[in-house]
């Protein structure tokens, strides 16, 4: 039997060794960077792979220059022995092309320079560099002053001595190195040191090194899922392990270490940023840090997995990739001299940075918060304070209860007798004791009470005496002995004992010592509190995918295509707090790819991730599942499974599965003299090729393993890693799948070549960037304008869309991530944290300068023939620019001439600049902004709501001379082509309409016009004092004063939003008050949005129906639609007129069926108001008393047959048959027949006749049709018109004033009245402010 392990399943691919190549001499390192202001010892110098072993494997080629740069990614360093020289570890990985991983660990060491060139070359090389100095009068003295004033990669070395040949010993730094394709970073790390310390001794090693190096590559296998495996290392065995089937991931890097380098809530917006992919940069000292953090961060996005490029360690020779306009995770090295204010970086505006060493995380503006962050963060410090992790910061990690009144379940650390909601019922007992501390005397730590006040533990009453005293513990006690739970109380006070005794006998047989255990299950105890909230957070995500109903190959080649999660049905099924998190992440491409498995899972086996998290919610719906069948669905729940994985990691620790063959002389005859602290150069014919050996010891121990492992076959299925599944899948539709997600998203950009400066691999990189930018850009902006023009684009044949009013803004604040990671591709110098503002600026500041330098003589006079663009007299006349151009030209339309029959000038509406500067003025003098890229983002909703954002961009980017001076070639924004049709990708979002800058920037102060159009026919100069007031969806103005004869008006408000209605009136005061309105128009000078609001209706006592007030509801205007067009539209008169002139002199313009399809159409479509998601829904107001709106058709079934024209007076309106109904419904109610009326009824009545009362009393200044507006609108609300029309068309006042054909006469007609009004009553309608102003009802 051989004892060599088959390939693929090893523990170790590869051993390596780094350093200094003698034959190739002193190098410089010329991807680090220019040193030579630096002393010799301070700088960087080349290394080399020296040897690996073995030369290649087939599943995983051999990357020397990957290798050789990781494991020594700032080269050789040169010591003396003075100087510190302890050896450092680090780890790292390398990411192929097809996304799978190979992980490396590597020790570096100083080893003693015995090759006499090498020690001359760094003495010739210290002497110029005084003499270099000496030269410049520079003191030797000042050397590291003048070293500390560059800014270099290298730290201030003010402890590193200089080299003196004859006195000083030379050290350079060696790396050893083992590969392996499973992240064993702890056993890797032990072998190693070992390895070391074995060089690093006097005596001899008890067997050659390379028994120990054969050893770990040829005959340690790699433990199967769910199994452990221990080897021997030079001193002592090794233990490692791998999760189950069921079990997380594989993760051996230490969360203790994690949450002492980064606090709790830091950690949570690191995890927040990374959920939704924003780019993320890592700053430290240590390689291992950054690694640790990248690593760690990476697990606990389980069961989703990052897409983007990921660089743990960024070399040196790859620190332009920190422009790239992806999303990435990278580490940078940090000298130790630099800090934040140093890095040029190029984008900030979505950065996070992560400041390792000092403890700072940098998060993006506007990030929204993670779902129940508090209760988040107080559960996992509960996690530490149980496994006694400090953190070093003024921050308490003890432990707290929950809050009373939320739904949370605490994971318990002694939960061995299912005693977990009786111990929080105990717990929660006593923290309701006023003398009883939060914290549990066992604890250990000194912790602050909830009050905040200091309780020491002498004052906390005995727990036992409580337990036996506490009236709510006993209860919990006596249901407990009678399930057979506990026999006595005792057991409660007896339960954390037993688990400390339970936990030292594991710790006695364990082959780890106890930190190593505990270190493992702390690690697992807080990565399940972090998965079990993506487990509550999408329990039934599957409710919400979009199975395919074709073939996987098809489904596969249109995949780009299709919606496959109903995203707007899951996020209406989230609570409120949770949505600004959750409408971008499943944006993110995380979670389509998390989706898109699920989907594959139909045809192939299912994603190991998948499935785990799958089993992680199937046993929370069985725990949360009530005897009804319905599961529980608290807001925040504490992870249960925090102990449910805890014992599998102590089984595997105290009985190892695998015991491999130890390391034993090899047949190679290896004969060395030891020398310590040097590493022996190896033998290369003992480690090439792997030895048979037919021991009869390793036959039976392989033999064992075999037995061992058959028996474990029935249970668990051997997966495996998710990173490497690419290598084994043959299947054509999968490798064709594999291909989509790798290049078809454009995500190909994972693994940056590294050491290949050469031109052509750098400009093929960036290319890979330009079309990656170009491509994001179309879908973004096809997305944003088909889910917008919603049921258009179905008919267009783009499938059906949902899209509520986060969704939206959650596309918008993407495409303004998208535009500023475009703009700092291949930026030239880096000025500001925007850099799409910062181009902004430049290009308003050359624009002042060229019109500074191109200013017109203003001493030459200005003839008024004279043919002046308007543009530049807008720049120069910034205020009443529409007076200088009367006096320019008094025959145009704008000249204020006066209208035929009125003796007012016309109003003039002067169109809002549209230039690009003009617009960057009005964003920078917004007060509420506050940042650069606050200022960015402000600019972009501003122009993409004017439909002005093409524009805008192409004039910035025609300034050819600008774009060179500010990026380099390579950028997207010199890249002619893709930016052309990166502009016309922008200009299909003009043919939707975005609210997205007056929505968003709610508390701006904006500047409104407004222009009052009277009638033509009639002399409308009241005598009276006017006065308006504006509505809109954010509030309202109050009332303003109109100036006497004044048709303009010019006002600054806080933002109103989009502007729903007006209410105009005035004092009835002078001579002669009547006021004949046909329009209003509002124009917000910010948005260039116009509201036209018609009226047609006369505002004065003894005209019309009276009225001095009227609310009129108005539409914006298209923004296409010329400023000249809107005038010459106003001095239309508006359709709706007086009534008194309609009955008068123009017959019946509908019909009854016409009544009844306008109703029937009101009504739809208000339904399809309550339908639409909330931020979508637009005006009810206008869609109750606009045009064709409920009111109105209302108004006409009561005009249908009214006999008012015929037999009444000409001033007889609706209202008055109103008040004798009211009249006579109140005289029914105290009549004996009426008191024998339906309760409903009755009520009914009584409800109609207070509604009239309160009008009449409340709103003198309203007109009779006004007051019918109001009413009905009343009647919608509270679901009663259904009631009333049947009693209003049973009066004899009904009888007596409609003719006999009239609807209000028709049985049919009030049955279809009452049928179709009716389908309003499941919808909670509410009214506008606006529309009961004044009436308290």
């Amino acid at each position: 039997m051989s004892g060599t392990v088959q390939a693929q399943t090893r523990f170790a691919d590869y051993f390596v060794v780094c350093g200094l190549d003698i034959s190739s001499g002193l190098e410089p390192d010329q991807l680090s960077g220019d040193h030579l202001h630096y002393r010799p010892l301070q700088r960087c110098y080349k290394s080399k792979v020296l040897s690996h072993y073995p030369q290649n494997v087939d599943w995983n080629r051999f990357d020397k220059d990957a290798v050789g740069m990781l494991c020594m990614p700032k080269g050789l360093s040169f010591r003396t022995e003075k100087d510190n020289r302890e050896p450092k570890f680090h780890s790292f990985l390398i990411t192929r092309e097809d996304g799978s991983r190979t992980y490396g660990s590597a020790l570096t060491f100083y080893e003693e320079v015995h090759c006499k060139q090498i020690c001359l070359a760094m003495q010739s090389l210290q002497t110029m560099y005084q003499a270099e100095f000496s030269n410049r009068g520079i003191n030797v003295t000042r050397i590291n002053e003048f070293a500390a004033e560059h800014d270099a990669p290298r730290p201030t070395f003010s402890t590193i001595s200089n080299y003196d040949m004859n006195k000083d010993c030379l050290y350079v730094t060696k790396c050893i190195c083992v590969i392996t394709q499973q992240q064993f970073v702890r056993a890797s790390r032990k072998f190693l040191t070992q390895l070391y310390d074995a060089v690093a001794a006097n005596e001899n090693p008890p067997l050659p090194m390379e028994s120990y190096i054969h050893n770990v590559l040829y005959e340690v296998p790699l433990p199967p899922v769910g199994r452990s495996m221990r080897f021997n290392g030079v001193r002592s065995p090794v233990l490692c392990q791998r999760p189950g089937t069921l079990e997380l991931p594989l993760c051996d890097f230490s969360f203790r270490e994690l949450f002492t380098l980064l606090d709790v809530e830091n950690l949570v917006q690191l995890f927040t940023c990374a959920l939704l992919e924003n780019q993320i940069l890592l700053f430290s000292t240590d390689y291992q840090r950054l690694m640790l953090v990248a690593e760690c961060l990476s697990t606990l996005l389980f069961p989703f997995t990052w897409q983007h490029v990921y660089v743990p360690i960024l070399p040196a020779s790859m620190l332009h990739f920190l422009d790239a306009p992806v999303p990435y995770v990278m580490g940078l090295h940090s000298s130790g001299g630099q800090d934040r204010s140093q890095l040029n970086l190029p984008n900030e505006a979505s950065l996070c940075f992560v400041d390792i060493d000092n403890h700072i995380v940098e998060v993006p503006e506007e990030l929204p918060q993670f779902p129940y962050k508090s209760e988040f963060i107080l559960e996992i410090s509960q996690v530490l304070d149980r496994f006694k992790v400090s953190v070093d910061r003024d921050q308490d990690l003890g432990f707290h209860e929950p809050d009373s009144n939320s739904n949370s379940r605490q994971g318990s650390s002694y939960d061995l007798y299912g005693l977990q909601e009786s111990l929080n019922v105990i717990n929660a007992s006593m923290q309701k004791d006023d003398s009883y501390d939060n914290e549990s005397p066992k604890s250990g730590s000194a912790v602050s009470s909830r009050r905040g006040s200091q309780t020491s533990l002498s004052t906390v009453p005995n727990k036992s005496e409580f337990l036996r005293n506490n009236e709510i513990v006993s209860k919990v006690a006596a249901i407990a002995k009678r399930t057979g739970v506990i026999k006595s109380i005792s057991d409660v006070e007896e339960a954390p004992k037993k688990a400390d005794n339970e936990k030292d006998s594991v710790y006695k047989y364990s082959k780890l010592s106890r930190e190593d255990i505990d270190e493992l299950t702390f690690n697992s105890a807080v990565r399940e509190v972090f998965c079990y909230r993506f487990v509550q957070m999408f329990r039934n995500y599957e409710s919400f995918v979009i199975q395919p109903n074709q073939e996987m190959e098809a489904w596969i080649n249109a995949r780009e295509q299709m919606q496959n999660f109903d995203k707007a049905a899951f996020l209406s099924d989230q609570p409120d707090a949770a949505i600004p998190f959750l409408s971008p992440f499943i944006e993110s491409q995380m979670f389509a790819t998390f989706i898109d498995w699920k989907i594959m899972g139909n045809w192939e086996e299912m994603d190991n991730n998948l499935r785990v998290f799958e089993a992680r919610i199937d046993n929370y719906k069985t725990k949360n599942t009530d005897p009804t069948g319905s599961v529980k669905t608290p807001n925040y729940e504490h992870a249960i499974s925090v102990n449910d994985y805890e014992h599998l990691i102590i089984r595997r620790a105290t009985t190892v599965d695998h015991i491999a063959v130890s390391p034993h002389l090899l047949s190679t005859n290896i004969k060395r003299k030891h020398e310590p602290g040097v590493f022996p150069e190896l033998n290369a014919e003992a480690l090439v090729k792997p030895v048979t050996s037919h021991s009869p010891s390793r036959a039976k121990s392989k033999a064992q393993w075999r037995r061992k492992d058959r028996q474990h076959q029935h249970a668990e299925h051997l997966q495996l890693k998710q990173d490497q599944r690419e290598v084994y899948l043959a299947d054509k539709h999968m490798k064709k799948w594999l291909k989509y997600i790798q290049e078809a998203r454009g995500k190909s950009i994972r693994a940056p070549q590294l050491l290949d400066m050469s031109p052509g691999v750098m400009a093929q990189t960036n290319w890979k960037f330009v079309e990656g930018l170009l491509k994001e850009c179309r879908v973004k902006t096809k997305r944003m304008l088909v889910e917008k023009m919603g049921q258009e684009a179905v008919e267009l044949g783009h499938g059906e869309v949902k899209l509520t009013g986060v969704e939206e803004n959650t596309l918008i604040a993407s495409l303004c991530d998208l535009l500023e990671r475009i703009w700092s591709h291949g930026l030239q110098m880096k000025q500001g944290k925007s850099a799409f503002w910062s181009h902004l600026l430049a290009y308003k500041e050359m624009k002042a300068r060229k019109d500074s330098t191109s200013s017109p003589n203003f001493l030459v006079p200005i003839k008024p023939s004279t043919n002046i663009p308007l543009d530049w007299l807008r720049g120069v006349f910034k205020f009443k620019l529409f007076y200088f151009v009367k006096d320019l030209n008094p025959d145009s339309p704008q000249s204020g001439h006066r209208r035929r029959g009125s003796g007012l000038p016309d109003p003039v509406l002067p169109p809002v600049p549209t230039d690009l500067a003009s617009d960057i003025v009005k964003v920078e003098s917004m007060t509420d902004v506050k940042t650069d890229v606050g200022y960015a983002r402000a600019w972009i909703r501003l122009a993409l709501e004017r439909k002005l954002l093409c524009k805008h961009l192409k004039e910035l980017l025609s300034d050819y001379e600008l774009c060179r001076s500010r990026y380099k070639r390579y950028a997207f924004l010199r890249s002619d082509d893709e930016k052309e049709q990166f502009l016309y990708y922008l200009l299909s979002l003009n043919a939707v309409d975005y609210h997205c800058f007056t929505n968003s920037f709610i508390s701006t102060k904006i500047t409104y016009k407004v222009l009052v159009f009277v009638s033509k026919k009639f002399n409308s100069a009241t005598s009276a004092n006017p006065w308006i007031s504006i509505a809109g969806e954010l509030g309202d103005t109050g009332i303003i004063q109109i100036p006497k004869s004044a048709v303009e008006l010019t006002f600054e408000h806080r933002n109103l939003g989009v502007l729903t209605t007006v209410r105009i009136g005035h004092d009835n005061s002078g001579m002669s008050p009547k006021w004949m309105l046909d329009y209003i128009l509002v124009r917000n000078e910010l948005t260039a949005h116009t509201y036209k609001f018609p009226c047609g209706r006369w505002l004065g006592k003894g005209v019309d129906d009276g009225s001095l007030e009227r609310l009129l509801v108005g539409e914006v205007i298209p923004s296409t639609t010329d400023t000249e067009d809107i005038l010459n539209a106003c001095r239309t008169p508006p359709n709706q007129r007086s009534p008194v002139q309609v009955r008068r002199h123009s017959p019946m313009k509908n019909t009854g069926p016409q009544v009844q399809e306008m109703i029937t159409d009101a009504v739809n479509h208000i339904v399809k108001y309550f339908y639409k998601p909330e931020k979508e829904r637009g005006s009810l107001t206008l869609l109750l008393c606009g045009d064709k709106g409920l009111v109105q058709c209302l108004d006409q079934v009561f005009q249908y047959g009214f006999k008012s024209s015929r037999l009444f007076r000409n001033n007889f309106f609706i209202w008055d048959f109103i008040e004798k109904v009211s009249t006579y419904f109140d005289s029914v109610d105290h009549d004996d027949e009426g008191r024998r009326s339906p309760p409903d009824q009755r009520q009914a009545r009584r409800m109609f006749c207070g509604y009239v009362k309160k009008i009449n009393n409340s709103s003198q200044n309203i007109g009779k049709d006004g007051k019918f507006q109001l009413l009905m609108c009343l009647g919608v609300r509270d679901h009663v018109l259904q009631v009333w029309f049947p009693q209003i068309a049973a009066t004899p006042v009904t009888v007596s004033m409609y003719e006999e054909w009239a609807m209000m006469r028709d049985r049919s007609s009030i049955t279809f009245l009452v049928q179709i009004i009716n389908a309003l009553r499941e919808f909670n309608i509410m009214l506008e402010a606006s529309l009961t102003k004044g009436l308290e009802v």
